[in-house]
């Protein structure tokens, strides 16, 4: 299983074939075996399957062929709709309608698609994480029909893979970890965990093609900027309010 998941790659590519609805009921409920917060299950799972509905979902994850050519599509939401609901039709009020109950939901949800994301890598499928579900939420929300208390969170493309890409680079492990406490970073170490990622020729390209000086301005000027974070971050704030969440003032 080490093995396995230390040589896991994310596949964008599919071959044309369906996956069997008895696999992917049983890869569901291994993931739904995930850790949950009260074991109140605050998540939902949206499976996407038909082509026009796919094609509906595409324009919110811009257009990223993976959308349209999986065989499967899962929007996994944080949802606290159905457990607000349980808890009023049985006399309890629920004070779930806020912040760290977003928070919460997000969480299980996550655990609950990483869950899913392992178990069909090791059942010979292939998954693509999706980082648009949270750039147009409220697109994703009117396509998946989506109710109050109810966000989309991430989405997976699953299919059986076409092709076995290269794996992407890694930080090295004292990069990452610190032991006791945080260990902060001087000039020093920052050049040397980021050496290698810095001297890949795929991403000497990405400067060059940019026509950037380094490649973290790839990232802070192309890739990330900070105009689109400050406007998808609005854009999800305001839709995570008019779905019913109360953020702290």
């Amino acid at each position: 299983m080490i093995s396995t998941l230390k040589e896991r790659r994310t596949i964008r590519q599919y071959l044309d074939k369906e996956i069997d609805d008895e696999l992917l009921n049983e890869l569901l409920e291994t993931a739904f075996r995930a850790p949950t917060t009260g074991n109140m299950q605050v998540y939902s799972v949206v499976v996407t399957r038909e082509q026009a509905n796919k094609n509906l979902l595409a324009p919110a994850h811009f257009n990223q062929p993976s959308v349209t050519n999986a065989p499967v599509v899962l929007t996994f939401c944080a949802d606290f709709n159905r457990f607000i609901k349980w808890c009023e039709q049985n006399r309890a009020q629920p004070g779930y309608d806020n912040f760290q109950s977003f928070v919460t939901a997000a969480i299980d949800a996550l655990l609950v698609a990483q869950q899913f994301c392992t178990a069909a890598e090791a059942s010979g499928l292939g998954c693509c994480y999706l980082g648009t579900t949270t750039y147009n939420a409220p697109q994703i929300a009117e396509a998946l029909h989506l109710p109050q208390f109810v966000i989309p969170i991430t989405t997976l493309t699953v299919g059986y893979p076409a092709n076995t890409p290269a794996q992407v680079d890694r930080l090295p492990l004292e990069a990452i970890v610190h032991h006791e406490k945080y260990r902060d970073y001087t000039p020093e170490a920052i050049r040397k965990f980021y050496a290698h990622k810095e001297s890949l020729p795929e991403n000497k390209q990405y400067v060059e093609e940019n026509h950037k000086e380094t490649l973290a301005q790839v990232f802070t000027d192309i890739r990330y900027t900070r105009e689109n974070n400050e406007l998808f971050s609005k854009i999800y704030l305001d839709f995570i309010v008019r779905q019913g969440f109360k953020m702290p003032q």
